[in-house]
């Protein structure tokens, strides 16, 4: 299969991608957190063959996106007054509600579980192909299961060309990491921390919501359970400079969101770009990533659940959203 590079800023390819996703074919869609690698909701054929292409693991749920806010009474029922107000607030934009499935709904996209995770993403053009598909797309990451999030469309060719029918490049994602996941389900909690904070949710809720012990929990939302993020080279994080080895050269890098003197392979660390970095040095055939954890990183909380998460030693490994 030869995968379609198609742009977005043309509208036959938006179409094309459309009619694609219709025909029940896999197609890479642009958000602002990462690329999604879409299947329409309604064909569980082409849900199953996300798992297949990716290697997902059967558990680990998808996101279904939607068009329009209203849309969300497609998929979830029993909609709670709060959950409008926070799509009121945020959506479109990178939050995701976990809510009660419809029974219509395809239980394989929540590993049989009651709830759904849906959002609405912010690019005008993929609310676009989702309103010319007619129905919401599921789309978790489009990359392997486990590898870094692709945050352009070099990354989701690096692991999935020739994989997937298309991918439709609208240039990099602005975010670069996932959205955040709250659940309304029961207690409410913040199942995967992303760019909305809690203390954003507070604007809202009136208290900001805890994260939730995903030790505890069967998994409700993708990045709860299992290694993610990681590339192949390890992950290493190191709270100050006198943890890298003695002699680096140019086998390892370090990223830091603060300069380093030059006799440091330095890269710097930012949300947006941290998958990027873990690709980069990929290409470079580093040995291995250090990441310097400085306290404006350990205080963002979703940049650490990445790193956390890329660090784990094997993919039966969890680690704690909590820092």
């Amino acid at each position: 299969m030869k995968t379609l590079h198609l742009r977005a800023s043309s509208e036959e390819d938006v179409a094309l991608a459309a009619a694609l996703l219709q025909s029940g074919q896999l197609v890479a869609i642009p958000t602002e957190t990462v690329y999604g690698l879409a299947a329409r909701l309604g064909d569980e054929n082409a849900i199953r063959t996300i798992f297949q292409v990716k290697g997902r693991p059967p558990d680990n749920p998808l996101i279904v996106h939607c068009a329009r806010i209203d849309d969300i009474s497609q998929v979830a029922t029993r909609i709670p007054p709060i959950a409008w107000q926070l799509l009121e607030r945020f959506a479109p934009g990178p939050l995701t509600l976990v809510l009660e499935r419809k029974e219509v709904v395809p239980a394989i996209i929540s590993a049989g579980l009651p709830t759904v995770a849906v959002r609405i993403p912010a690019l005008d053009v993929t609310r676009e192909v989702i309103a010319r598909v007619g129905e919401p797309v599921v789309a978790p990451s489009a990359n392997r299961s486990g590898r870094p999030s692709p945050t352009c469309v070099a990354h989701v060719l690096e692991d999935l060309d020739g994989m997937i029918a298309a991918v439709l490049d609208a240039g990099p994602c602005t975010i670069g990491i996932e959205s955040t996941v709250l659940n309304l389900v029961g207690d409410i909690a913040i199942a995967r921390p992303g760019a909305i904070t809690a203390e954003d949710l507070a604007s809202v809720l009136g208290f900001p919501p805890p994260l939730m012990d995903v030790s505890s929990h069967t998994p409700i939302a993708p990045g709860m359970k299992y290694r993610h993020y990681a590339p192949s080279i390890p992950v290493i994080l190191i709270e100050s400079l006198d943890a890298l080895p003695s002699v680096m050269q140019n086998t390892s890098v370090v990223l830091s969101t603060q300069p380093l003197p030059e006799t440091y392979n330095w890269r710097p660390l930012h949300r947006a770009t941290v998958y990027d970095e873990f690709r980069r040095a990929e290409r470079q055939q580093r040995q291995a990533i250090y990441v310097l954890l400085t306290p404006d990183v350990r205080k963002d909380v979703a940049l650490m659940n990445r790193l956390q998460k890329a660090a784990a030693p094997s993919a039966t490994s969890d680690v704690s959203h909590r820092v």
